[in-house]
Formats: C-alpha cells, sequence, structure tokens
C-alpha cells in the first residue's frame, strides 16, 4: 500500500498529470505484487464499458457545446437580463439567474463558464461594470451548473458510489437554488457600495417579446428534469435527448451551420475523451483500493476516533476543500468516493446528501488556485491575468463556503425533493 500512495504523491508532485499518476503508480503496485500487467487494460476497459450511465457524460458535454454555439445561451442571457436588469447590479443578477437556467442543460461548470461567461462578460463591460466584479461573480455562479441537474459530477459519483442518479440529480435543485440567492444577495451589497447603475425595468410587452423568443430554449430544463421527476426517461436518455432537442433548436434558430458542427464534435471529443482517461485509470487504482480494503479500515479508523456525525462531516469537508484545490473534479471523485462513502455511510449519513455535499465541496475548487479550471477559463475568454481573478474571487468563495456548510448541516435541504420524488 505505501508502494501504491507512495509513487501516486511523488508523481503528482512532480506535475505528472493525475491520469497517469493514477495509472503508473498502479502498475508499479501490481507488479510488485505479481499480477498481470494485462489486468490493467482490463479493468481500465471495464472502467468505462461496464456502466450504461457513463454514457450520459459524453451526451451532456456534447449538449452544453451546441447550446453555446446554436444561440441558446444568448436567449437564455437576454431573458434574465429583462426579468433582472432593474434591481441595483442588474446584469449581476441576470448572470446568476442565466446560470440556473443554463443549469438545467448543460451540467458542467466549464461549459457555463466558456459559452455563457463570454456573452456575460461581454455585456457587464459595456454596461460599465469594473471588470473584477464582472469576472468574480461569472466564475462564481459558473458552478451551479453541476449542482443543479442535470449534473456529469453526480453522474459519476453516482456511478462510483453506487448512488442513485435520479435523487442525486433531484437533490442538487434546492441546494442551487440557495446558492444563487445567497450569491444575489451579496451582489446586491456589493452593487449598492459600487454605486452600479440599475436598468429601466421592463415594460410587460418588452419580458412578453423575450419570453416568446427565448420560450423554447427555456422549455429545455424543463424536458430534462421533468422526464427524470416522473420517471418517464433515466438520467442517460435525458442526456441523449438534451443533445436531440438543443440540436433542433439550433438549427430552428438558424444560429448552427454545418462549420459548427465539427467544432462542436472537437470540443466534445476533447472534454470526454479527458473525463474517461482519468475514470479509465482511477478505476484501477479503485479496484486495488477495494482489494486492500482501505475503505473499511479507513472507516474503523474515523468510528474509533471521530465522536459523531457533525464531527465527521466537518472533517470530511475540511478534507475536500484541501483536495479541491489542487486536483481536478473527476479524479478526485473517482479517487475519494470509494473511500468516503463507506465512511460516511458509516456515521449513517444518507450517500444521496453526502454526494451533493462532495459536488459541492469540488466545485468550489474549481474557483481556488493552484487548479482552479474555472478560473483559467475566466482568464483566456477575457485575457485578464489569473492572479486579478482569484483577488476578485474571494468573497464569493467565503458566501459559497457558507451555503456548503448550510447544506452540510441540514441534510433536509438536499432529501425533500428525493424523498418527495421517489419516495
Amino acid at each position: 500500500m505505501i508502494l501504491l500512495l507512495g509513487s501516486f504523491f511523488i508523481l503528482l508532485l512532480i506535475k505528472v498529470p493525475v491520469s497517469f499518476s493514477l495509472l503508473v503508480s498502479s502498475v508499479l503496485y501490481m507488479v510488485a505484487h505479481g499480477q498481470e500487467p494485462f489486468m490493467v487494460i482490463t479493468r481500465m476497459a471495464m472502467g468505462v464499458g461496464d456502466s450504461f450511465p457513463l454514457m450520459a457524460v459524453p451526451f451532456f458535454i456534447l449538449a452544453g457545446a451546441i447550446m453555446n454555439t446554436g444561440g441558446i445561451t444568448t436567449r437564455i442571457f437576454d431573458f434574465a437580463d429583462k426579468l433582472c436588469g432593474h434591481i441595483t447590479g442588474g446584469l449581476g443578477h441576470a448572470n446568476i439567474l442565466a446560470s440556473i437556467i443554463f443549469s438545467g442543460m448543460s451540467g458542467t461548470a466549464i461549459a457555463d463558464t466558456g459559452g455563457l461567461g463570454a456573452i456575460e462578460l461581454k455585456a457587464m463591460k459595456d454596461a460599465g461594470y469594473d471588470d473584477d466584479f464582472s469576472l468574480a461573480i461569472t466564475g462564481a455562479s459558473s458552478i451551479i451548473g453541476p449542482i443543479i441537474p442535470p449534473s456529469v459530477p453526480a453522474v459519476i459519483f453516482g456511478v462510483v458510489g453506487g448512488v442513485s442518479i435520479g435523487r442525486l440529480f433531484i437533490g442538487g435543485v434546492i441546494p442551487g437554488l440557495i446558492m444563487g440567492l445567497a450569491m444575489a444577495i451579496f451582489v446586491y451589497c456589493q452593487s449598492k457600495s459600487r454605486g452600479y447603475p440599475k436598468k429601466k425595468r421592463a415594460t410587460i410587452r418588452e419580458i412578453a417579446a423575450s419570453t416568446r423568443k427565448s420560450f423554447f430554449a427555456l422549455m429545455t430544463p424543463v424536458v430534462i428534469i421533468g422526464g427524470i421527476f416522473i420517471g418517464v426517461i433515466t438520467p442517460t436518455e435525458a442526456a441523449i435527448l438534451a443533445v436531440v432537442y438543443s440540436l433542433i433548436l439550433s438549427i430552428a434558430y438558424g444560429d448552427f451551420h454545418r462549420k459548427d458542427f465539427f467544432d462542436v464534435l472537437r470540443e466534445t471529443v476533447n472534454g470526454t475523451v479527458s473525463v474517461m482517461l482519468i475514470v479509465s485509470c482511477a478505476s484501477v487504482f479503485a479496484y486495488i483500493l477495494a482489494a486492500e480494503q482501505i475503505p473499511q479500515k479507513m472507516a474503523e479508523v474515523f468510528l474509533a476516533t471521530i465522536p459523531n456525525k457533525y464531527v465527521a462531516l466537518l472533517v470530511v469537508n475540511i478534507i475536500l476543500l484541501i483536495v479541491g484545490t489542487f486536483m481536478e473534479t473527476t479524479s478526485a471523485i473517482m479517487i475519494l468516493t470509494p473511500v468516503l462513502v463507506p465512511i460516511t455511510t458509516s456515521f449513517g449519513i444518507d450517500p444521496v446528501h453526502f454526494g451533493i455535499v462532495m459536488i459541492l465541496n469540488l466545485m468550489i475548487g474549481l474557483l481556488t488556485p493552484p487548479v482552479g479550471m474555472v478560473l483559467y477559463v475566466l482568464s483566456g475568454v477575457s485575457k485578464v491575468p489569473f492572479e486579478q481573478i482569484v483577488k476578485a474571487i474571494w468573497p464569493y468563495i467565503i458566501v459559497l463556503t457558507i451555503v456548503l456548510f448550510i447544506i452540510t448541516y441540514l441534510p433536509p435541504i438536499v432529501l425533500f425533493l428525493p424523498n418527495l420524488v421517489f419516495g
């Protein structure tokens, strides 16, 4: 076990990519224990090939790419602006609302940041908002995406942890809305202190016109989430439906052309390969952890040293917040879920509740250096230095961390809807 973990952390320290660190350390372990190296290939294939729910991942990535290219995100933001523009810091609120709506379509924070974020940043700059304010709220609101269903991290957590993906999806709705409300309150206070302008309230006719223009785009989350809610489709089928629906809409809007199709496919392949490579390599690592009974041993240590589930949740949150600062989300879920789910379950913590807590922890990690993928995407889109974005985002990280602990210690926030829908 020392060889496995020691080699893994050494490889990480010398900046070997996480996927290859997992793979190399697993191979070293198997060779040292006299196991056949071909077992690594078998386990990698099983990690991605034996799971029907994992098929949802490329389809949600594809759906997000189509929406960003096909004019759907523009219509969503225009609609949100008509509703929120008259509030102090109106475009900041529109930014949050648009992210909440887009959350019901794409399932990834990067899709939100790279597509919708580019539109939001331009609109806010043209309206005279400071760069630090615009970048901070765009980055912070984008992490609502993997909390409100559909959610790519929830799919991966559900597969690895053996947890109902449908319950995870529905369980993220209320926490995602609370995140949006908390950020909206902070945006209002910040806008008030900075003296940001507010637009003239949109008339009923203007709102109606915007609603007509964006109606079918706004129906996307209703179609996707509604189908899961009433049990007509599985999360994987919902991902396929999202692709078909968004493609039909984009073509109907006239904003999606033949050349765009190949660009969207290329973006999807790049995103899918990076996720699936991590999943396949981590599945070998997870197999070894299971064979060595590491989750059970760690659960025994926790039970012996930690007095109750409240302290256990605090410790696990601290661990995840630290891990999220230097490890990519998919890697962290693949490595830690097999270890932490048995521990939290032994304390009587519902795995759906823990899943949402874990995902939110790791989403906050997307906003923190040194990894902070959302920060790098924002820097690329805006051409603003990475360091400046880091400085601006910290107040929102504090707000989101407060929300995290509220959700952690009030399980009904997560479990109310799944228990209502699924019983």
